[in-house]
């Protein structure tokens, strides 16, 4: 069976574009062009790979096409970079990684500066929720990830990076009109969140150490690692900052600890296909050798809060 890697691209484009008319723009051919390479990966599969629904959705047989479309154009751009290099010594192609918002806003960038300084590779880093993140590298949207999911991936390898540290923290007016007697269930049924958005359930995780069962308090969604910071600070609710954030807003008495038991950690996992990739190989060094430097080296000082609790050592 061949498979035309013109068609896999036009697949990858029609997936991420989510119609054949956006994807024919894209590629600058024809609607009907892109119609017929699709149908033709079809017919040499003989299965459907893509819905024909608005967004266009890839099937399981389709989501196992994007993840060669993906490796394909990597490993052409390596070679490409290799054999007949631009004037600046880059000829690579755009490279999807997924990458959990505060990731992104702590620690994860510089990392990635160094792998696009190192490699001239273009990144498209795709914000999603760090549990879910191993998901887009399943379905072939995406060839590298930062995920809290340590199941492995086929065709992919799995790399322990760290811990993130989060502590529960709040204004000391929102604490002392809510938390005053300590975080009790009736408190945290009412007292309202900050959310990053409808996935973030690490709020109500930490709640249900305290109250000893599930709650659903009313929640402020803030989809920005730096406003959902402001959001707490500014008393519309409290919430899970990293220690890194927080430690410094505690110290000035911005911010007090919601009460004991009050830090959680999330691990965190480096997944990237498994190919004999220069650009995935600078990426996983950039990537592990940041997380060394903060993730597992990050430690969090003790702070008494003015509302009673503590930050607590892991």
């Amino acid at each position: 069976m061949d498979l035309d890697p013109v068609a896999l691209t036009t697949l990858s484009a029609v997936v991420q574009e989510g119609t054949f008319d956006r994807a024919a723009s894209r590629l600058r051919v024809t609607p009907s062009a892109v119609s017929q390479r699709v149908r033709a990966l079809e017919q040499a599969l003989g299965r459907v790979v893509v819905t024909r629904t608005k967004p266009t959705r890839a099937t399981p047989a389709g989501e196992v096409l994007l993840r060669l479309a993906g490796q394909w154009e990597v490993l052409l751009g390596d070679a490409l970079a290799e054999l007949v290099p631009g004037p600046d010594g880059t000829a690579y192609p755009t490279v999807a990684v997924v990458v959990n918002a505060d990731s992104l806003a702590t620690w994860l960038l510089p990392a990635l500066a160094r792998a696009q300084d190192e490699l001239g590779v273009v990144l498209e880093l795709v914000r999603e929720d760090e549990e879910y993140a191993s998901d887009r590298v399943r379905s072939g949207s995406a060839l590298a990830a930062v995920t809290a999911d340590p199941t492995p991936v086929p065709g992919c390898r799995l790399t322990a990076l760290g811990a993130m540290r989060y502590v529960a923290v709040c204004s000391p007016a929102f604490h002392q009109r809510w938390f005053a007697d300590g975080p009790r269930a009736a408190a945290l049924d009412a007292a309202p969140i900050v959310r990053f958005d409808a996935r973030d359930r690490m709020q109500h995780r930490v709640a249900r150490r305290w109250a000893r069962r599930g709650v659903d308090p009313p929640a402020h969604v803030v989809g920005s690692s730096h406003g959902f910071a402001d959001a707490v600070v500014l008393g519309m609710g409290w919430g899970m900052l990293p220690v890194e954030w927080a430690a410094p807003l505690l110290d000035d008495g911005a911010l007090v600890v919601l009460g004991p038991r009050a830090e959680t950690e999330v691990p965190l996992h480096w997944l990237s296909a498994r190919l004999s990739s220069r650009t995935l190989d600078v990426l996983t060094r950039c990537v592990t050798e940041q997380a060394a430097q903060t993730l597992t080296s990050r430690s969090a000082r003790p702070a008494r809060s003015r509302g009673g609790g503590t930050m607590e050592q892991p």
